[in-house]
């Protein structure tokens, strides 16, 4: 994904980085506001996380959500490699 951010992305990374601040359920929020289901916004978010465009915008979330990612797929290949064992 190259170029400028959409509407759209800004306000998925808006909404992943206001989250910590808001109570209730995420889930809600997502359809509520974006208009969309779960499964495709966090769809959305990992691709988008991959862009230099969303790291410009917010520098903190980006790398805190790529070092999150990189953590799970981490605990992923581990619980695979105990299956393989």
């Amino acid at each position: 994904m190259l170029g400028e951010l959409t509407d759209r992305d800004r306000a998925i990374l808006t909404l992943e980085a206001a989250w910590p601040r808001h109570g209730g359920m995420k889930e809600e929020t997502i359809r509520a506001q974006l208009g969309m289901s779960p499964a495709r916004y966090y769809q959305l978010l990992d691709r988008l996380i991959d862009t230099e465009a969303a790291l410009q915008f917010d520098p903190l979330l980006v790398r805190r959500l790529r070092r999150l990612r990189e953590a799970r797929a981490g605990q992923r290949a581990a619980r695979m490699r105990g299956f393989v064992g």
